[in-house]
């Protein structure tokens, strides 16, 4: 027999057939290439012993001017602080454009002594939903109560039901224990809702057709306002709860209307008038003053509870809403944060009190004095620090500060230098604005070396500081490369890469493709409607970009694509690329080792409850873990306990060469000499066999095979036109690095 060497060339081949993958590795899982060589990824440990509520998905972390390090976490409904091991709650309360924060009176409280529930009465229109988040303070307990004031105060809680405008239903910290339901007697208090930052995932919401526009309904179709309805009210003509419609025959007893392309749930109906009102619900557009669209008498009302166009549910529409995301950078020691589609906050983590101290409106605290000025927009897209230049900029904002109504997709305001919160035009000042034009939104933006890149959905701009008058500047360097989600682009080493709804690309001054040996692979099933979910990730350390991304019918990402390029060469012109589906191995958020020796990344279980911030009632959140990357083997979960993390990598099926050509005999392998570094532990090896290249491969003969550092040579029994290999760890505390693979190797026959 002769000694058959075969060495493999790095990253995976999907674009091909097992058979015409030649020299290359076609699937792989938790595995990445180093030096050219396959090697099972390291491990990772919870930072924590307590999860996340709700599904993270933002990080940043920054240093004060003491010198100490923070992670600034945003939620899907909470912005968190991670500090010295230990979790933070600063997520701001809901406040109106003004900065004012949005407070509710308690008129009544009505206990019940079936279950912890109790209704609460607000002396005005609360505008709370199911799911919202509030503290209660100052509360007078309901009289006959066995709930005491101290068990409202000091609570976070999550609104279980709004049966009506003015009262909402809490699940209290104990059951009442008096006979029934308690009478309200003289109860009192404050509710302190928190900001909304949005749904955990995106979704199909009510778009395009959602009007009488080719479609049909089981109920009434449509009818009129019966008076306007102001943008600063729920309700008619600037003073009512309710919406009042000329007629309400045909509507269900509760629903969701559309009036103008805003949607608005009610919870039930009073002879003509909609009560229980929820403006811009389902994400839709809430412009103007306050809570709402301006509405005129007339306008049109359409019943979109059960609509139906062009013969589809309207859950099946193309328009999608965007989860709940964060924009975070920091000023010097202040950290800014801005609601996806809403308004910047600011949290000073140079005040003594600042763990306390939830993020606010109100910018204060900052090395540099901030003159009085118009102050921040209320409704952007995203933003982020100009970190040499100090520009606070805002991306998809509003044309007219203040008024949400003006907010333009394509719209970009940026403030004074060195003033955060001063957007007024003069000419002793940098600040000013811009609209781009080829895209219908600004989709994300990064800081690159030389200048900031933005990206619509269809292309890629730079925005570069070039002093007055401009003070930016801006050029169109690509088209139809736009940017899938917000979240999905990354930049290193002046070169930034980035996943579009059409392949990947990368910008070096220059927009390039990048060619992809697994694209078929990832595009094939990617669901692309949730691209705002997609996030991408550096691990300078082995010079990796790695995208998380959903595939069709996945509520959230459940799989990872990498890019190595820091090991690329001749033999591999589409790329060092690799792919994988461990459930364990997929992020909502990643950092790169810079202010903390590791990478930081979170992980989401929706079927898990997280434990902070401690919510009274909480239901349907999920939870995520925070975790430090590349350390140890396996994962190290929140309650200490170890999950084993598997990987394989497995090989194209190779053949063997003769006069008469490749693949023309039988191949007899009799042993091979395994060949592996830093193994610890034990690694699998399994040889298959196949006939032809139509047919699946087989498990040859007393495959699998054990291996472990004093492991020489391994006899088999494999016989068939082709053979493939497959290394694997299947156990805890292991590790590997493959070589190259020796066998013993001889023609036997044709048949």
């Amino acid at each position: 027999m002769s000694l058959f060497e075969l060495q493999f060339n790095p990253g995976v081949d999907k674009q091909t057939t097992p058979v015409g993958a030649i020299n290359r590795w076609i699937n792989s899982d938790n595995v990445r290439f180093r030096y050219g060589l396959p090697e099972k990824v390291g491990g990772w440990q919870s930072l924590l012993t307590d999860t996340i509520c709700g599904v993270a998905r933002q990080q940043h972390a920054f240093v004060d001017l003491q010198g100490n390090r923070y992670v600034a976490i945003g939620t899907d409904k909470f912005l968190l602080i991670y500090f010295e091991g230990q979790l933070h709650d600063i997520t701001p309360f809901k406040s109106n454009n003004a900065g004012a924060l949005t407070t509710f009176t308690i008129n009544s409280i009505v206990t019940n002594n079936s279950n912890k529930n109790a209704t609460f009465t607000t002396t005005t229109n609360h505008g709370l939903s199911v799911g919202d988040m509030l503290t209660l303070t100052s509360v007078t307990a309901a009289t006959n109560s066995s709930t005491t004031a101290a068990g409202y105060d000091g609570f976070l809680y999550q609104v279980q039901s709004v049966p009506t405008p003015t009262t909402f239903i809490l699940t209290l910290t104990q059951q009442e224990t008096n006979a029934g339901a308690v009478i309200p007697g003289s109860a009192s208090g404050t509710v302190n809702p928190y900001d909304i930052v949005g749904p955990a995932n995106q979704t199909y919401g009510y778009g395009f057709g959602v009007g009488n526009f080719g479609g049909t309904v089981s109920s009434a179709l449509l009818n009129d306002l019966d008076g306007a309805l102001a943008a600063n009210t729920a309700g008619n003509n600037g003073s009512a709860t309710q919406i009042r419609l000329t007629s309400t025959t045909g509507f269900p007893a509760s629903g969701t209307i559309a009036v103008g392309n805003e949607l608005i749930t009610y919870a039930s109906i009073a002879v003509n008038e909609l009560v229980g009102i929820t403006r811009g619900a389902f994400g839709t557009a809430t412009t103007g003053t306050s809570n709402g669209q301006v509405h005129n008498d007339g306008a049109i009302v359409t019943n979109a509870t059960d609509f139906s166009g062009w013969g589809e549910a309207v859950e099946a529409s193309t328009v999608t809403l965007e989860p709940g995301l964060w924009s975070l950078s920091n000023f010097g020691q202040v950290l800014v944060a801005t609601i996806a589609n809403g308004k910047t906050f600011t949290w000073n983590a140079g005040i003594s009190a600042r763990l306390s101290t939830h993020a606010s409106t109100t910018t204060s605290g900052f090395e540099t004095a901030i003159a009085t000025g118009v102050g921040n927009p209320t409704a952007s897209r995203l933003t982020l620090i100009s970190p040499t230049t100090r520009h606070l900029i805002h991306f998809g904002t509003e044309t007219d500060i203040g008024d949400t109504s003006t907010q333009d997709n394509m719209f970009i305001r940026f403030s004074d230098q060195e003033g955060i919160n001063r957007y007024t035009i003069e000419a002793t000042n940098t600040a000013g604005s811009q609209r781009l034009q080829d895209g219908t939104k600004i989709i994300g933006s990064i800081v690159a070396k030389e200048n900031i890149l933005v990206w619509t959905d269809n292309a890629l701009y730079t925005m570069k500081f070039v002093g007055a008058p401009f003070t930016f500047g801006f050029e169109q360097v690509g088209t139809n490369c736009g940017l899938i989600g917000k979240n999905a682009a990354i930049e290193i080493d002046g070169v930034a890469y980035w996943m579009s709804s059409n392949g990947f690309f990368s910008f070096d001054g220059t927009v390039n493709t990048l060619p992809c040996s697994v694209e078929d692979y990832v595009y094939d099933d990617f669901d692309t409607t949730k691209g705002q979910q997609v996030n991408a990730g550096i691990n300078n350390l082995y010079t990796e970009v790695t995208w998380w991304y959903p595939t069709q019918g996945s509520e959230f990402n459940n799989r990872y694509v990498v890019f190595n390029y820091g090991q690329n060469n001749a033999q591999v012109p589409m790329g060092n690329w690799y792919s994988g589906t461990n459930s364990n191995s997929i992020r909502t958020t990643w950092i790169d080792s810079l202010v903390y020796p590791q990478p930081y990344a979170t992980a989401y279980n929706s079927s898990n409850t997280g434990s902070f911030p401690v919510i009274i009632g909480e239901t349907g959140l999920g939870q995520s873990v925070f975790f430090e990357q590349e350390v140890g083997t396996d994962q190290v979960n929140p309650d200490g306990t170890t999950t084993t993390l598997t990987s394989f990598v497995e090989s194209f099926d190779f053949a063997l060469q003769t006069d008469q050509g490749i693949g023309e005999y039988f191949l007899s392998m009799g042993r091979f000499l395994p060949n592996f570094k830093n193994l610890i532990g034990n690694a699998v090896i399994n040889v298959s066999v196949t006939p032809y290249p139509a047919q699946l491969n087989s498990a040859s003969s007393f495959s699998p095979f054990t291996i472990d550092s004093a492991t020489t040579f391994v006899s088999t029994r494999a016989r068939g036109r082709y053979a493939a290999i497959k290394i694997e760890n299947t156990g805890a505390g292991q590790s590997w690095r493959f070589g190259t693979f020796q066998a013993d190797l001889k023609p036997d026959g044709r048949r």
